[in-house]
């Protein structure tokens, strides 16, 4: 091959120079030639911006059907158990479980496992339509948008996952209201059709919007095994299990327990007010707990006070013995539920150097409170059966699992930060 020197002697007019491209020119060079751009780092996240944010939007929509419509069934739970004349107990199995495979295919599943309730008379019908059909499409729909939606932030992380949590709100609010109000009007079968035909809506807007920043890395394990190696993390994914255990209690028994009121303050139509309460001001405190996060307290901090704010509402729940008080308590549910929901996925980001491994790390979380979540809601429903219908040791049962959680997530913290004061 002719040298520079060579070249000039032959081509005089010409000069040859060699100048050394800067990293931002090689990898513009290789986005203009379709040459896969060397593997992005945390560093690189844009942090912002139209595509970053419209991720964001694209993680709402999918939270709106993902967990927004898990967490409404306590409208199905109050129908099923008046209708069916069943324990409650056992109705719970079939949210539980639609619960519990979210966290281990997608739309499509949703759809037709939606427009197969409506058309479900019997128990074992309504569990696989509900239950399995769209507990699978639901989990399959959830990680993906959680995975992207990471990949695009670092310093705003916290803020940018909690908005596309608050999702959850927004379909917590849509569909309880779309099937409660229509069932009197239209029949069950109809207002279940039609909050299929939203998720239908919803689904394509947000498999329009997402699209992932990262490459697929070749050769990774389904199970990030070093994990488990880390104290923290497992001790993490301890505390996080018993807070799943007893989150969905509130979500599934607040409807039938206000019918429980003396004075009858509550009927079967009104007590979804109550849901959509809780499901209201859960939307801005998912926002407003990612920006304390990434501003003052630190993820981790702030998902561990949340649950601690968690446990100290399900035992006050006992007091509660009037319509007033059943909103007041409707409204903190939804506001110490959503803070920790939405902080827990920031945590366990913010724990996790490789931008790459957080979907697997994630996933591996929810693999193993896929059977909190299983057991939680029936395991609320024995204790109501076994005593005679009341809820208060239910309530006791649920406040204290969560404040096992917060000591739990307190021994993680110790060993990622020994300071109390440390921002982590």
């Amino acid at each position: 091959m002719s040298s520079t020197k060579d070249l000039e002697k032959k081509f005089p007019e010409v000069t040859v120079s060699v100048v050394p491209l800067s990293e931002s020119q090689i990898s513009l060079s290789s986005v203009e030639s379709g040459t896969p751009a060397p593997e992005n780092s945390e560093d690189e996240a844009p942090d912002g911006g139209w595509m970053a944010w419209r991720q964001v939007l694209a993680g709402h929509f999918i939270n709106a059907i993902s967990c927004g419509y898990s967490a409404t069934f306590g409208i199905y739970q109050l129908y099923y158990t008046e209708a069916l004349n069943l324990p409650a107990a056992q109705i719970a199995w079939i949210g539980s479980f639609q619960i519990f495979l979210n966290s281990l295919v997608w739309s499509l599943c949703v759809l037709i496992g939606t427009f197969m309730t409506s058309i479900a008379t019997e128990y074992y019908q309504i569990f696989l339509a509900q239950g399995v059909l769209q507990g699978l499409g639901l989990g399959l729909m959830y990680m993906p948008s959680t995975a992207v939606v990471s990949s695009y932030f670092k310093r705003k992380r916290s803020l940018a996952l909690t908005i596309a949590s608050a999702g959850t709100g927004t379909g917590s609010i849509v569909f309880p209201a779309t099937v409660q109000f229509l069932i009197p009007k239209i029949g069950f079968a109809w207002a279940v059709r039609c909050s299929g035909f939203v998720a239908v809506v919803i689904c394509v807007i947000g498999c329009m919007l997402l699209k992932p920043r990262l490459a697929p890395r070749k050769g990774v394990a389904i199970i990030d095994v070093s994990a488990f190696k880390e104290v923290p993390y497992v001790l993490f994914a301890v505390g996080t299990w018993f807070f799943y255990w007893a989150l969905y209690f509130g979500f599934f028994y607040i409807n039938s327990f206000a019918l429980t009121l003396p004075g009858e303050v509550f009927t079967p139509t009104s007590t979804v007010n109550l849901l959509l309460v809780t499901n209201a001001v859960s939307t801005p405190a998912r926002v407003f707990i990612g920006w304390i996060a990434d501003n003052h307290l630190g993820p981790l901090n702030t998902y561990i006070l949340s649950v601690a704010s968690l446990a100290v509402t399900l035992f006050g729940w006992t007091a509660v013995t009037t319509a007033p008080g059943m909103y007041a308590w409707a409204a903190a549910f939804g506001i110490t539920n959503g803070a920790a929901q939405a902080a827990y996925v920031g945590a366990i980001a913010g724990m996790t150097k490789d931008p790459k491994r957080i979907g697997i790390r994630i996933g591996m979380i929810f693999g193993i409170i896929s059977f909190a979540v299983l057991a939680g809601p029936p395991t609320a429903g024995s204790i109501i059966d076994a005593t005679g219908g009341t809820y208060r040791w239910a309530q006791v049962w649920g406040g204290s699992v969560e404040l096992l959680s917060v000591v739990i997530l307190l021994v993680a913290r110790w060993f990622v930060a020994r300071g109390l004061w440390v921002i982590v």
